[in-house]
């Protein structure tokens, strides 16, 4: 019986000096378990992604290339890509059949993931504007509306300074 007394008090005896060290391992262990199932939930969500009926598509035309993203209605980007990722190398990139490839190929992409309509943002003034539109309409993306977001000048350049004779 002296025995079990004296193991019981060695026992309470740690028990009183480990809560301090303890709650704060346990506080930790909780971190990480926390932060580990938080980590397996998102690799669950990355695997399902989930469909997104409506968003915007954005088209950037310029002289060189021809840009296309689709964005969900928040702004994250769903699908992109260019002329230079489609293949097309120097001047082939700025043409019209390069931006429906381009769009064709963001499109497709956007439509797999669950995307059915979208609003076009139209930007430049390149050669692929209006093609690259007809591209996204021949997947399958029904278009609610283009809207053409050029920014344009409004102060023209500023003057040459003034002759002194």
């Amino acid at each position: 019986m002296s025995e079990e007394n004296t193991e019981q008090q060695a026992v309470s005896a740690e028990e009183q000096q480990k809560p301090a060290l303890s709650e704060a391992q346990q506080i930790l262990a909780a971190d990480t378990a926390a932060t580990a199932a938080a980590d397996a939930e998102a690799a669950k969500k990355k695997s399902k992604v989930k469909a997104m009926p409506a968003g915007i598509a954005f088209i950037r035309a310029t002289y060189n290339n021809t840009l296309v993203s689709i964005a969900d209605a928040r702004g994250g980007v769903i699908s992109w890509s260019s002329s230079g990722k489609a293949g097309f190398k120097g001047s082939r990139k700025s043409t019209a059949f390069a931006a429906t490839m381009v769009a064709q190929d963001a499109a497709r992409t956007a439509f797999a993931r669950g995307m059915h309509e979208v609003e076009v943002r139209m930007q430049g003034a390149g050669a692929g504007r209006e093609s690259a539109v007809r591209a996204i309409q021949s997947v399958g993306i029904h278009v609610t509306c283009i809207k053409d977001c050029t920014p344009v000048a409004h102060n023209g350049c500023r003057p040459r300074k003034r002759r002194r004779v």
